[in-house]
């Protein structure tokens, strides 16, 4: 069997299409696009119309894809952006009347278990406790999880794309803007911090995204070649902190010049680094690893476990 998963985030839109072969899958095809559903509507929770058409051009294509390798069955989810705005449902509508593919507006609360679920396969998560973050361009979720089991969940709505349009102003980032995120963070992640008191997590884990394009960073720097079968994704926390100064000290022309960053990324990942700099010092985090899976496999391992689950019952 072949399954599709469509992962439409606030900024990039995701294709995943596996073959499916009892509980375990073999990736197919994979593309990914930059659609920024999000963009100038995030404040006012509106999807403008040329987000709109942007969404629907990248999902046409999406579909002629999926058509011409005979999929079986497709699995949409829609996260922070459509799932806060006004016409959100009517989107969600369009598309269907468009390309016929079904799209599900998730919770925060399922975004993040579906990301859990994709980093558990990834890697092992073993005695000690440890923080998976997974920074959007509309939400962040963090997870707490320990021997494989996950303690504590939250999405907080507090994406990448929110913090460039509310602290990011100059470039390079000045010191005052980075101050004035910090306090933002202290603030807006209570729950987290309270979570972090009681759980005492030691690694941060981050999924999809930044930590994708950190670990390209480093991977490349130390002169690597990419393993596109790994989902235990290179990274150090000396590396990490080493680009991070990179970073904060780079306008974006310069940040582009980094081997392994994407033009995609290159405005993302300025907040998102404050934001993983905050974590690793709030909670004196002494390790840092990056998971190949993240939202799209979580869905489709999710939906592999529930098959698994009704055939058991079957029997």
């Amino acid at each position: 069997m072949k399954i599709a998963v469509i992962d439409m985030g606030t900024n990039t839109f995701h294709l995943l299409i596996a073959q499916v072969n009892g509980d375990s899958f073999e990736v197919i095809h994979k593309e990914r696009a930059v659609v920024r559903v999000g963009k100038s509507g995030l404040k006012d929770g509106w999807i403008d119309l040329d987000a709109q058409k942007r969404a629907l051009s990248t999902l046409s294509s999406f579909k002629k894809k999926i058509d011409e390798l005979g999929i079986d069955k497709i699995y949409a989810t829609a996260t922070s952006a459509i799932r806060n705005a006004a016409n959100g449902l009517d989107l969600v509508e369009m598309i269907k009347d468009t390309t016929d593919i079904d799209v599900k507006i998730i919770s925060g609360q399922e975004e993040a278990n579906y990301i859990f679920y994709g980093v558990k396969r990834a890697l092992e998560l073993g005695e000690g406790a440890s923080l998976i973050m997974d920074i959007g361009g509309g939400s962040i979720e963090f997870i707490i999880a320990k021997d494989g089991e996950a303690l504590w969940m939250e999405s907080f709505e507090i994406g990448g794309q929110r913090l460039i349009d509310d602290f990011h102003k100059n470039d390079p980032i000045t010191s005052e803007e980075i101050d004035n995120l910090h306090n933002y963070f202290e603030r807006s992640l209570e729950k987290l911090h309270e979570a972090c008191r009681v759980f005492k997590p030691t690694t941060l884990i981050g999924s999809s995204g930044t930590f994708d394009t950190l670990s390209d960073i480093h991977r490349i720097a130390l002169g690597r070649e990419s393993d596109p079968t790994s989902v235990d994704l290179p990274i150090t926390m000396d590396s990490y902190h080493s680009i991070h100064e990179q970073l904060m000290a780079k306008d974006e022309s310069a940040r582009l010049e980094i081997p392994g960053m994407i033009p995609m990324r290159v405005n993302m990942i300025v907040v998102a680094s404050v934001l993983i700099s905050y974590i690793l010092e709030k909670y004196n985090l002494t390790d840092l690893r990056a998971s190949g899976y993240a939202l799209k496999e979580g869905v489709l391992l999710s939906i592999l476990d529930n098959v698994k689950d009704v055939k058991s019952k079957v029997k």
